[in-house]
């Protein structure tokens, strides 16, 4: 066997795997959902039998569909609130010379390192203040914190990377600032809004801790908070868990296929030019 041969050979057994790898915790969730008795699997690789009740515990009996109204409600103005105030600050910084440019910079990147949990009180005691508590807004907000950093970091390479000289021919032509940003900018930059929106819908829809903290009234509960009614405290319904895993994992996947195809290009075409 050649040398070249050897190599297609070793990357197809690390790309199977990785797929195996990969695809083996969401095939365990969905077989457990539909299998009749989950508790009595054990480590049976195939599920007993084949069943929807499951499914319809979670979607009817249990309302679940009122966790996945509030969180879509929440992850979708969190996505379009961070898209459109980290596009203007990454203009900003890249495109502006002002004083403490660089801290400004920094301060973004140090709010990335941050752990979630050690926000927890502050965050809590400041919606406290502001009359923000068991607030869909509220709590957008947070997560507008968390994710516009990332985005402001990765959306300034894109803006950089695009050529002065674009602007300038559009100024040359007789555009407004606003009308070079809608027909030149724009249009550059929106495989990293891509991106960066990627990131803060799935910071939203998946995040836990604040939602509990924050939210007081079950009907606007998110649905990471959702999935914990299936939970006793000696016990959970594991087919319930599930099944409610797979109705949550479906809206990421939904949304990863509409913008898969800037996806890529998003993640590694701003790093052309920093």
């Amino acid at each position: 066997m050649s040398r070249r041969t050897t190599g297609r050979v070793l990357r197809g057994v690390g790309v199977a795997v990785l797929l195996v790898a990969t695809l083996f915790p969401f095939y365990w969730m969905l077989s457990t959902a539909v299998d009749p008795a989950p508790l009595g699997r054990g480590a049976s690789l195939l599920p007993s039998g084949f069943t929807l009740e499951h499914f319809r515990h979670v979607l009817v009996d249990a309302s679940f569909g009122r966790y996945i109204r509030v969180s879509l409600i929440v992850a979708l103005g969190t996505v379009l609130i961070s898209g459109a105030v980290a596009l203007l600050a990454a203009v900003a910084v890249a495109r502006f010379r002002f004083r403490l440019r660089t801290a400004v910079l920094i301060l973004v990147l140090l709010v990335q390192m941050v752990p979630l949990e050690a926000l927890v009180i502050p965050l809590f005691l400041q919606a406290r203040s502001l009359q923000m508590l068991n607030s869909l807004l509220g709590l957008v907000i947070v997560y507008l914190a968390f994710s516009l950093p990332f985005a402001i970091w990765n959306l300034r390479g894109f803006v950089a990377a695009v050529p002065r000289e674009l602007e300038e021919a559009a100024y040359v032509d007789g555009a407004s600032w606003f009308r070079m940003f809608r027909s030149v900018l724009f249009p550059l930059v929106a495989p990293g809004l891509v991106a960066t929106s990627v990131f803060s819908f799935i910071t939203a829809w998946n995040e836990f801790i604040f939602a509990l903290t924050f939210m007081q009234d079950s009907s606007k509960y998110t649905v990471g908070v959702g999935l914990r009614t299936f939970f006793t405290q000696n016990t959970a319904d594991w087919g319930a868990v599930m099944a409610a895993s797979t109705v949550i994992a479906l809206p990421v996947v939904v949304f990863f296929v509409l913008v898969q195809r800037n996806l890529a290009s998003g993640l590694t075409s701003g790093a052309v030019k920093g």
